[in-house]
């Protein structure tokens, strides 16, 4: 998994953001960005997303994710990653 690093930042390598979604013990990272600003406004919109379909998901026993923007290295992402879709834990994808 990702290791997420300090605030400190240092190098034009380390100016990535991500938006990353925890289920328990499974972290994924949802999407990444250039700027906090912009992952912040993402986090805000998944968190709605989630919200929209709280009904759905208590009924179904699906546990909700939770989301938080941390500092990210690219060199971090794994190989083949993808964004992952907002409600895509509904999909097994979390």
């Amino acid at each position: 998994m990702a290791e997420f690093f300090s605030d400190e930042r240092k190098s034009p390598e380390a100016s990535l953001w991500a938006v990353v979604a925890m289920s328990g013990r499974v972290i994924r990272i949802a999407e990444v960005y250039a700027s906090r600003s912009a992952a912040l406004a993402d986090k805000t919109w998944r968190e709605a997303q989630v919200r929209a379909y709280a009904g759905f998901l208590e009924s179904s026993a699906q546990p909700t994710p939770v989301y938080a923007v941390k500092p990210i290295r690219r060199t971090d992402l794994p190989r083949r990653w993808k964004p992952l879709p907002a409600l895509g834990f509904l999909n097994g994808r979390l």
